[in-house]
């Protein structure tokens, strides 16, 4: 993590500048002209032709040395983006926020107290120059959602905002959201299939238990629940909004119950992690039900837009990138979020076995991809809109268009999977 920002950069170009200067010739220095004396013999033109390769390779070395600096300046984050860039996110670490913990360097920070992580913020092609500060949400801030949390705390850059929360509170706090790292929300409704061999989907659970309906556990804030509700796949009586992310209440009841998770996570989780359970899960994701969420996508507070676009601009494709670097090589990002998992030692767990089946779970399932087209983290506006008409009677909201909730101005279109 930096205290200056300019010595970091400036460093950063000097070992650049040597580390492409030490690779531009392989002669050894001994032989160098200029030790020599000057002879006039029958060698001396060939001398003479090893001394024009030389200075041709000083100035291919030139050019080499002028394109790095020009891809470093293309990289930098200094003249546009505040000295932190802070992100609040929805949970704790997790595979499914790989991207942004792609995005630190070496050295990063773990503060258990306040679930944060701190340092520097590095691409594949170098250090931006400024600092990256990644903070955990769900009980980390009470639960709420990360809207509210944003329009608290002046500190914050961006932050993880859902379509569906985005509608919610478009009246009060409107946001805008530049770039998903996940095209599908990971989010499910599960259940025990050994409990309920002839449930196959959510509304299944309704008429299930010889019509009873099975209860379902979910977060109270859950706007999906609403819609589910509304149209008809479950009931009143089914809901419990009293889930808090951890495994206890399902296993006490022993199959009885459903609840939701993430199908990158629970299910392997269950199988495998909870020894007091142990079995599979099966699920249907919310996306597959009919609420079509961008999950955990990129916004800023519309207030906060003009002075931020320039930084959107230059920080929307580092992300999309760190999505398409972190799925062809998870090691080392994982266990940066294994550390902060173990590091907070709170109810939620995370091992190497569970990250590296979720980054396998988001590319089988098509959470993290391209979409329709060929871009990774850009909006569909068409599903967008399809969205908007679903989510707006729920939430009593009328008039939003996608242009209000989201765009694509930022995003670089040759960025994909």
């Amino acid at each position: 993590m930096r205290t200056t920002r300019t010595t970091k950069t400036a460093a950063f170009g000097i070992v650049a500048a040597l580390s492409i200067a030490a690779c531009g010739s392989d002669e050894p220095e001994a032989e160098a002209p200029a030790d020599e004396p000057a002879e006039t013999t029958a060698e001396e033109p060939a001398d003479e032709e090893a001394m024009d390769e030389e200075a041709m390779d000083e100035e291919a070395m030139d050019e080499e040395d002028d394109g790095a600096m020009v891809e470093m300046e293309a990289t930098s984050l200094v003249d546009v983006c505040p000295e932190t860039i802070v992100i609040q996110t929805d949970w704790f670490p997790e595979a499914e926020h790989g991207a942004l913990y792609q995005m630190f360097g070496e050295g990063a920070e773990i503060n258990a107290d306040t679930k944060v992580v701190t340092g520097d913020l590095v691409t594949h092609a170098g250090d931006t120059g400024v600092d990256l500060e990644v903070r955990t949400g769900g009980p980390a801030i009470g639960f709420q959602q990360v809207v509210s949390t944003m329009a608290q705390d002046d500190s914050i850059t961006f932050g993880y905002v859902a379509t569906d929360e985005a509608i919610e509170n478009y009246a009060d706090n409107p946001t805008t959201a530049f770039v998903a790292p996940l095209e599908i929300n990971p989010q499910i409704i599960m259940w025990d299939p050994a409990t309920y061999p002839d449930v196959t989907s959510i509304a299944d659970l309704a008429t299930a238990k010889d019509g009873e309906g099975v209860t379902i556990r979910y977060f109270e804030s859950g706007a999906y629940m609403q819609y589910l509700l509304s149209s008809g796949q479950v009931t009143e009586a089914q809901l419990d909004g009293s889930y808090d992310g951890g495994p206890a209440v399902f296993i006490a009841e022993n199959g009885a119950i459903a609840q939701q998770g993430f199908a990158s996570a629970e299910p392997y989780n269950y199988e495998n992690a909870f020894e007091d359970w142990g079995k599979p899960v099966a699920f249907e994701l919310i996306h597959d039900a009919g609420w079509q969420a961008y999950a955990a996508p990129l916004a800023v507070l519309d207030s906060k837009k003009a002075e931020l676009t320039d930084c959107m601009a230059a920080f929307a494709p580092i992300v999309q990138q760190a999505v398409v670097d972190y799925v062809a090589d998870p090691a080392a990002t994982n266990e940066l979020i294994i550390q902060a998992v173990n590091d907070y030692a709170d109810f939620w767990t995370y091992d190497e076995g569970l990250a590296t089946d979720s980054v396998a779970k988001q590319l089988e399932l098509g959470l993290i991809g391209n979409g329709p087209d060929a871009t990774v983290g850009n909006f569909d506006l068409d599903r967008i809109a399809g969205f908007i008409e679903v989510a707006s009677p729920v939430f009593g909201a009328e008039g939003i268009t996608p242009d209000d909730l989201v765009t694509n101005e930022y995003i670089d279109e040759s960025i994909g999977l």
